[in-house]
């Protein structure tokens, strides 16, 4: 029986071999001080050159931006000197890569913010959950947020400018396009869900007002380095970080038809079933009405991601559900997770508790197939 997982297929400007995408993972490595990728990210990026396509861990665009410990910047000379490391690794071995830009909004704490200021958000109003921040001593410890600021109009504008530099900069790092997410309760969909945005401004009340800063986002940076090299990323109907919206399908589904004008790379959509890293057991059936929605309204190339195996991955492409799959955990302790779907051979297991800081372990040091059971 055919792999409809190993059928080639165009995204933008790239031929891509197979279906089967790297998703973004945080896994908190960058370099400190200065959030700088390393020696070690080159590894772990190289390592699973094989994906379709790697979409990086999520990357800030400005240290406004940053909301989480140890996580890497796509705004310093060093940080674009240390993802060109990089992007050249995944390339010399054949490899395709996206850098995932990211704005945490709210979810963020004075810690990271410059001279110490209140994160920012569209309303002044805080997350439901905490951040992981270092304590005195140096170590990661969890704390809860602060009611943001609401952003002003200048602050909005300041915004878009510095989506449009990270994006120019991930490409001149050697990336071959960007992918913008606005997804899991951070600042872009805070501005898309109605739970999160009491605005009464352009920027707030009507979908067409909540999706605008997405949507100028969209065009900013497809205006900078071509809409071919862009990928945008949504959690439609997502209740991480408090999200929730009072009519997803018409939000999310004027955004998919705003979206598919556009000519992007594609649209990634994480499977409204999974909450934070757990399958959601009160799963709704309409949820997944919302997905084949948006699968009609957007007319160009998607990728669905959440819990897919290579069963399930085969089936949704067999049923037209997506054109790509992403695989999350499965690549953290697979990197040649590929070859081991085409051999049907067995998957390592990953260790939760080294998902997110330390170095190595738990990082590079998982195993590929040995040579003898690939022959």
């Amino acid at each position: 029986m055919s792999s409809l997982l190993f059928n080639p297929i165009t995204l933008g400007h790239l031929s891509l071999p197979h279906r089967i995408a790297m998703a973004p993972l945080t896994r908190s490595r960058a370099g400190q001080p200065g959030n700088v990728p390393t020696a070690l990210n080159v590894e772990y990026y190289r390592q699973r050159a094989s994906a379709a396509l790697i979409i990086s861990e999520a990357t800030q665009i400005s240290q406004q931006g940053q909301g989480y410990a140890w996580t890497p910047g796509i705004h310093s000379a060093e940080q674009i000197a240390g993802w060109r490391q990089v992007a050249d690794a995944v390339h010399q071995e054949g490899g395709r890569m996206f850098l995932q830009l990211w704005h945490t909004g709210r979810v963020s704490h004075p810690q990271f913010q410059p001279e110490g200021a209140l994160p920012v958000a569209p309303s002044a109003q805080a997350a439901p959950g905490k951040t992981f921040i270092v304590d005195a001593q140096g170590r990661g410890i969890w704390s809860d947020v602060p009611v943001p600021q609401a952003l002003t109009l200048a602050g909005i504008a300041s915004i878009i400018k510095d989506y449009r530099q990270a994006a120019r900069n991930a490409v001149d790092a050697g990336m071959d396009g960007v992918e913008i997410h606005a997804g899991n309760g951070y600042l872009l969909d805070q501005f898309i869900n109605s739970r999160s945005n009491l605005r009464d401004d352009r920027y707030g009340g009507s979908v067409e007002n909540r999706s605008r800063l997405l949507l100028e986002v969209v065009d900013a940076i497809a205006d900078e380095i071509g809409a071919a090299r862009v990928g945008v990323r949504l959690t439609p109907m997502g209740r991480f970080m408090g999200m929730g919206d009072r009519s997803p399908l018409t939000t999310f589904g004027v955004i998919a038809d705003q979206l598919s004008e556009r000519g992007l790379a594609y649209l990634h959509l994480v499977e409204p079933a999974m909450v934070g890293v757990e399958k959601d057991p009160q799963h709704d059936p309409a949820w997944d009405y919302l997905i084949l929605t948006m699968r009609t309204r957007y007319r160009g190339v998607l990728i669905l991601a959440g819990g897919y195996d290579q069963a399930s991955a085969e089936k949704a492409l067999a049923e037209g559900r997506a054109d790509i799959i992403a695989f999350g955990r499965p690549f953290i302790s697979n990197p040649d997770l590929p070859l081991r779907f085409r051999l049907g051979a067995a998957l390592n297991s990953s260790d939760a508790s080294l998902y997110f800081g330390g170095g190595a372990q738990g990082y590079t040091d998982y195993p590929p197939l040995p040579v003898d059971a690939i022959c």
